[in-house]
């Protein structure tokens, strides 16, 4: 049984409840201007990762403030990669004026999902990895699109599940346009979780068992219940022994 897993949660969104998060989370993907935050929210949760020892991410979108990066945007490739370099690039500027390091990259919202399935996204993604010669982790969906591209670049990854959000028979995410595609119960949450990380296996909205694998755990930061959801499952899994490291 896995005994260990990374909880991360996406911050610097505007929510304004970083301070609550940091205690319960190993790592965290700063927004770095795409869909929200700007240098100074940067810095900012930054130097509360820091403060608590968690590790860095970079959380690059589309450059689409108005929607929240949540909606696919028709772009040409080279300004897709040239926008998501220059979020990373900002965020890593940052981080160095901190002395702190970025540990991985991990995209948002409908960027996030089109690489799990669009050879295209995907390919921009892993070629901005290579471009800014970033030996750090992509979080990604397991068998996901993006994931075998990473692997066939030779770029380290660590695969991630979602514990508030609900999973399609093919492992893509419960559109947030459906009333199921959330999770707010702590009790259903925890379940959801414990049974990704010790069987590898996530019941999707039709009762399928489906085979997953989890190193990392989401909890949305914008979830306006994330704090109280996070240290429940936090305390809830070192209860049956799998560590939050």
């Amino acid at each position: 049984m896995q005994t260990r897993i990374d909880v991360n949660a996406d911050v610097g969104e505007g929510m304004g409840n970083e301070a609550e998060l940091m205690p319960y989370i190993t790592s965290c993907n700063i927004a770095c201007g795409g869909h929200a935050g700007d240098l100074q929210t940067m810095k900012t949760v930054a130097q509360l990762a820091k403060q608590h020892h968690v590790k860095i991410g970079a959380h690059p979108s589309f450059p689409d403030k108005e929607n929240f990066g949540r909606q696919a945007m028709a772009m040409p490739c080279v300004a897709l990669y040239t926008a998501i370099k220059n979020q990373i690039k900002d965020l890593i500027a940052v981080l160095d004026e901190e002395h702190l390091h970025l540990h991985h990259v991990k995209p948002h919202g409908a960027l996030y999902n089109l690489a799990a399935v669009d050879e295209k996204i995907a390919n921009v993604i892993i070629e901005v990895m290579k471009g800014l010669m970033l030996r750090v982790k992509l979080y990604v969906p397991y068998h996901s699109v993006i994931a075998r591209l990473a692997i066939e670049n030779n770029i380290p990854i660590m695969y991630e599940a979602f514990a508030d959000r609900n999973y399609n028979d093919n492992l893509t995410l419960v559109s947030r346009s459906e009333n199921n595609a959330m999770i707010h119960d702590a009790d259903t949450m925890f379940n959801h979780v414990f049974n990704m990380v010790t069987t590898e296996k996530v019941k999707t909205i039709s009762g399928v068992l489906a085979t997953i694998k989890a190193e990392t755990i989401c909890v949305h930061g914008d979830n306006p219940e994330a704090c109280t959801l996070i240290s429940e499952l936090a305390s809830r899994l070192e209860s049956k022994g799998i560590q939050v490291i």
